[in-house]
Formats: structure tokens, sequence, C-alpha cells
């Protein structure tokens, strides 16, 4: 078929952010009709570290923040319809993030795996696992379609759903979970070019997303040009259709990698040995995330308790807070792939100054985000709601996660610091803790027991939250002291003339690839 409309048509979208939609920058490395021309991997065990983490965490923060801002799309014109359509959008949230932590999860386990390749100069163990690693998220993704339909009533039902509340919520999620496939592909295709240190091409697409959606949202709520109102499915219907573009952007950019070609479909056919190595590092890591959505799960289940204002409070509250913690995410695809490419070239001081760096960093964003939140907590709810009452209880806990921020930053940088060093079970250990066993112990404590109200639901996400990150912080600690007597100080011989420890004179990079 041929595609070259489409191409032309997003020509003129990267053009406007800055890319020409016929060459992808990987750093110093230019890739024209799959040939590379110098291997990009080895930028990530060169360069100095704080360029590294501009040029990983700069594209990813922006493109994150668009990707936070396509939520908010969604809640505000969720909110035009009618609060019980943004309270479902709130109820919601657990459900669908089931699909966000496998895809997000298998393919940061791929990423690690990929990159870890790529360090050691294994390019054809890393093209294999990219192959593959797509077969697995295409497998995995038909499995989570056919649970997640039939299951979803019950999850609901354990919410409090029911009668029209239920339908709405179900008319939502039922839509998301038949274009499980296509945020599967987003996400797997995405992990290839993030091992090679590319995060732009996401970027640009969650931006493209964004200003898709609000055009979209709009259109498929309430009906035009020919299309019927389709109310909350809508919404829906606009998100997959934004991960369908998604999919052949992506993948356009994946083939001039030379990891993925048309050559390479018929190697998409399961194979136990790749498949058991993506499940061993990428289930761990998606059961991590899954807790995170248990544990939205388990806190809307007591906010519950105190009716839909409460729901759909912290629902908005959410998605201030996700905006808020957007740097975090970007030092976290940062903190993965270096340490990941460092730790396959057995650079332990690099491994070590990622991580202090990306600590320092986000200490200092989080502190800015702290301040403004703290300030400026009940104008921000206003931005998605005229309730009074929705207003004042997302400002309440605003205002106390504000004080949980950086503990935030501390866990994932230290969690993708162990997963990009191979050492993935750790999270879902944590995960287990801090969205699961202690919330539902302490909420109960302090909702049923003592009776303390909404205000013990918020101090016990806080408590919670920094009780896992000291945890995490020793944890981390002694890892990275047994790691330190496996690897080396010193790159291997092969790699003597390019591998240089940060803090030492590097070359100038070729600032093509600069952010």
């Amino acid at each position: 078929m041929e595609r070259r409309p489409f191409f032309l048509g997003w020509n003129v979208v990267w053009y406007a952010l800055g890319k020409k939609a016929g060459r992808v920058d990987l750093g110093d490395t230019d890739i024209r009709g799959g040939k590379m021309e110098k291997d990009v991997s080895r930028d990530l065990i060169t360069l100095p570290i704080p360029e590294l983490i501009k040029r990983l965490a700069v594209p990813a923060s922006v493109g994150y923040f668009f990707h936070t801002m396509y939520n908010v799309v969604d809640t505000y014109f969720g909110g035009l319809i009618s609060t019980q359509v943004l309270a479902a959008l709130s109820l919601s949230l657990p459900v669908f993030f089931i699909i966000i932590a496998v895809c997000t999860g298998i393919s940061t386990g791929t990423t690690a795996l990929i990159a870890n390749a790529l360090g050691a100069g294994d390019r054809e163990k890393a093209k294999m696992l990219a192959v593959q690693g797509l077969a697995f998220g295409i497998v995995t993704s038909a499995a989570l379609t056919l649970i997640g339909i039939f299951s979803s009533p019950y999850l609901f039902s354990v919410l409090g759903a029911s009668d029209a509340y239920m339908v709405t919520c179900l008319k939502y999620m039922d839509t998301i979970f038949l274009g499980t496939v296509l945020f599967m592909l987003v996400s797997m295709l995405n992990a290839i070019l993030t091992a090679l240190g590319n995060t732009r091409p996401y970027r640009n697409f969650l931006i493209a997303g964004f200003l898709l959606n609000i055009i979209l949202d709009p259109w498929f709520i309430f009906g035009g040009l020919g299309l019927p109102p389709l109310g909350i499915i809508g919404i829906a219907l606009a998100t997959v259709v934004i991960q369908g573009i998604g999919c052949l952007y992506l993948g356009a950019m994946v083939s001039r990698t030379g990891l993925f070609t048309k050559g390479d479909l018929k190697r998409l056919v399961p194979s136990y040995g790749p498949f058991k190595e993506i499940a061993r590092q990428g289930l761990p890591a998606s059961v991590n995330l899954l807790t995170i959505g248990l544990g939205i799960f388990v806190i809307t289940y007591f906010v519950s308790a105190f009716g839909k204002g409460a729901v759909a409070a912290y629902g908005v509250a959410m998605r201030v807070e996700q905006t808020v913690l957007v740097p975090a995410i970007g030092l976290n695809v940062a903190t993965l792939t270096i340490v990941a490419q460092n730790n396959g070239a057995r650079l332990f001081r690099r491994v070590q100054e990622t991580i202090h760096r990306n600590l320092v960093y986000g200490g200092i964003m989080m502190a800015i985000g702290a301040v403004g939140i703290l300030i400026l907590a009940p104008q921000l709810m206003a931005l998605f709601t005229h309730d009074k009452k929705v207003i004042e209880i997302g400002a309440v806990y605003l205002r106390i996660d504000a004080l949980a921020l950086y503990a935030y930053v501390v866990l994932s940088v230290n969690i993708a610091a162990l997963q990009g060093m191979k050492k993935p079970m750790y999270a879902l250990w944590i995960g287990l803790y801090r969205q699961i066993v202690a919330p539902f112990l302490l909420f109960y404590l302090l909702t049923r027991v003592l009776d303390v109200g909404l205000i013990g639901i918020w101090w016990g996400i806080f408590s919670i939250t920094w009780s896992a990150t000291l945890i995490t912080i020793f944890y981390a600690r002694l890892q990275l002291r047994k790691v330190r007597s496996h690897l080396v100080d010193d790159p291997p011989v092969s790699f003597t003339q390019q591998a240089q420890p940060s803090t030492a004179c590097c070359p100038k990079p070729d600032r093509k690839g600069a952010i």
C-alpha cells in the first residue's frame, strides 16, 4: 500500500517541531534508509554524563509533559459532559493503568536488555531482542485485551460503580481494551529507540498526539461532519486512533535504525529463549507497575467511601501531581538507558555518577514544584472543576502530596538504576509493600478503626511513600557496593580509545545531536 501521502503529511508536523521526517538524528549518528554510519550506542559510554542526561531526559520530559496534558484534555472535556463522566474517568484510572503497567514494564525490561547488549558490543543480540520484544508485546496485548474486557465489570463493582455509573465506566474501558495492541506496539517501538539513546521520536509523537487530541476529543464527543455524538466513548476512541498513528510513525523511525526492518518480519515468530529473557526482565517491571495500578485501586476504594466528589477530587489532583512529576519521568528514562549501557560496558564510575546527578537534578526541580503546589493548590484544582467541594478536597491532598514529591524522584531513579543493572525484582517487592500491603493496612486503620477521615488517607500516602523511599535508598546502596566489585573503573580494551570516565577529558561531541 502506498504510504507516501501519509508521511508527507507528517513532514509538516515534524518540521514544525524542528525535525525533518526523512532523517533521524541519534546524537552523532546520521541514519538514512536503514544504513547506520556510526554506532550511536558508543556515545552512551563515552560522552559526559551531564550531556547524556540532557540529551535523554529533556526530550523525554517534554514528551511526557504533553502526554500529561493529553490526559488533562480528556479530563477537561469529560467535565464538560457531566460530573458522572468526570468521576467515571477517575474510577477508570486504576483499570486503565493495568494496560499502562504491562506495556511500560515490558518495554522497560526490553530497553534494559537491548541497551546492555549494545553496551557489550553485541549488536546481533540487540537486534534479536528488538524483534522478539515486538512479538512478545503482541502476544501479551492479545491476552490482556481478553482478560480486561471480561474482568472490568467486576473491578468497577468493587470500586462501587453500579447502574448508569457502571455503564459509563464500561463504555470507556471496553473501547480502550480493544486498542491494547496499539498501546503495546507504541511502547515496544519506543523501547528500541530509547535503548539507542534516542528519545526524540517519542517526544514528537506525544506532542503531536496532544494536539490531535484537542481536535478529536470534542469532535468525537459531540459529533459533527457526519459523525454522531459518542460521549465518553469518543474520548476513548480518540486515544485509540492516536495510538494507531503513533505505531506508523515510530515504526518508520525504528526501521531506520537497522534493528528492525521489513526483512525481520519472519523473525517475529515467538522463540522460547528470547521470550524467557524478556519475561524475566520485563514481567517484574510490569508487576511493579501493576502494583501502582492496584495501589490506585486501593486508594480509590477507600476514597469512594467519602462520595463521588472525593473520587473526582482525587482524580483531578492526580493530573496536577503527574504534571509536576513529568521531569522525574525524564530522569527515569535517562537513568535506565545510561546505567544499562554502562553496566553492559562494565563502567562503574559512570553508573554511580548517573544516579547521583539525576538525584540532584530531581531534587532541584521537585523543590520548585512543591513551592508552586503549596501556594497555588486551589487555583490548580479550579482549572478543571467549579465544584467548591471538589476543589477544597483536592487542594488539601495536593498540599500534603507536595511534601512527598522528592520521594517519588528518589524511588524512580533508584529503581530505574537497578533495572539498568538487570536487577528488576526489587521493584516488584517494594511495589507490593508501597502500593498494596501498607496502604490497605494503614488506610483501614486510619479510616475504619480510628475514624480520622479522608485526610487520614492523604497523610497515609505521604508516610508510606517516604518509608518506601528510605528502604530503597538502603537497598540500592547495598547493591551498588556489590556491583562495584564486579565492574571496572576503566573501559574494556576494545573501547579504550573511546570510552573515558565522564570526569576525564572527553572529545567534544558533535553539536548537531544536542537538545
